[in-house]
C-alpha cells in the first residue's frame, strides 16, 4: 500500500472543542426546560434534523443495540418517538422497557443524553399523530415489515404499490405500529471544552425533584 492510498491515522483525527463554560448556575430547574433553550439553540444553529437521536435498547437477554430515529415530541412527562411495534427496538422494549437516547450536536459541542424507562402511548396519541404524516409516510408504515428480512427492493416496492391502490387517499393506523414515550431518570448536558476537560452536568430525578450533580469529563 502506496503513501496516498493508507487510511488517515485515526490516533491524528483531532479537534480542539471551545464552547462557553457550562455552569450549574447557569442551568434550568429541570432537564425538560433546559433541553427546550438547547433544542432551541441547536435549531437556531441550523443544524440538520437537530431532532435526530440516536435510541440504544437492549433484548431481555442483554444484547444491545442502537440505532437513529426522529423524536417527535417532548415535555414534562417525556421524549416521544414513533415504531413499528414488531421492530428490533419493539421487541426489545417489549422485553425490557428501557432506553437511552443521545443527541450528538457535533457542530456546535453539545451532546444530551437521556436515559429512563419506556411507555408506549395511547393508541390515541398514535392515531393522531399517524393521521398528520404525509400520505406517503403513512403508506410506507404498512408497506415495510420494519426489521423483516427482504429478498429484494423489487419486492418492497411491489408491496407498496399494491397498498397504494388499496387505500389511495386514507390509509387507517396499523395495529402493529405507534409511539414510546422515554420518562426521564437521567439527563445529562455535555458542552465541548479546550483539553478534553468538557462541562458534563447531570439531572438525576430525586422523588418528585431533580438533583444536579457535575461529573469528571
Amino acid at each position: 500500500m502506496d503513501a496516498t492510498s493508507r487510511p488517515p491515522s485515526l490516533a491524528g483525527l483531532r479537534r480542539t472543542y471551545q464552547g462557553l463554560p457550562l455552569l450549574e448556575a447557569d442551568l434550568a430547574p429541570d432537564p425538560v426546560s433546559q433541553f427546550a433553550s438547547w433544542f432551541g439553540e441547536a435549531v437556531d444553529a441550523g443544524l440538520p434534523e437537530p431532532n435526530a437521536m440516536v435510541v440504544a435498547t437492549s433484548s431481555a437477554g442483554g444484547r444491545p443495540t442502537a440505532r437513529t430515529v426522529l423524536l417527535k415530541g417532548y415535555d414534562e412527562n417525556g421524549f416521544v418517538f414513533y415504531t413499528n411495534y414488531e421492530s428490533r427496538k419493539g421487541r426489545d422494549l417489549a422485553e425490557n422497557p428501557r432506553a437511552g437516547l443521545l443527541f450528538p450536536w457535533h457542530s456546535i459541542r453539545r451532546q444530551v443524553r437521556v436515559d429512563g424507562p419506556v411507555v408506549r402511548l395511547s393508541r390515541e396519541e398514535s392515531a393522531a399523530y399517524f393521521r398528520s404524516r404525509p400520505y406517503g409516510s403513512r403508506i410506507g408504515a404498512w408497506a415495510s415489515r420494519q426489521s423483516a428480512v427482504v429478498h429484494s427492493r423489487e419486492e418492497l416496492d411491489a408491496r407498496y404499490e399494491e397498498l397504494a391502490e388499496r387505500w389511495p387517499e386514507d390509509p387507517p393506523v396499523p395495529d402493529f405500529w405507534g409511539g414510546f414515550r422515554v420518562v426521564p431518570t437521567e439527563v445529562e448536558f455535555w458542552q465541548g471544552q479546550l483539553d478534553r476537560m468538557h462541562d458534563r452536568l447531570r439531572y438525576r430525578r430525586s422523588g418528585d425533584s431533580w438533583i444536579i450533580e457535575r461529573l469528571a469529563p
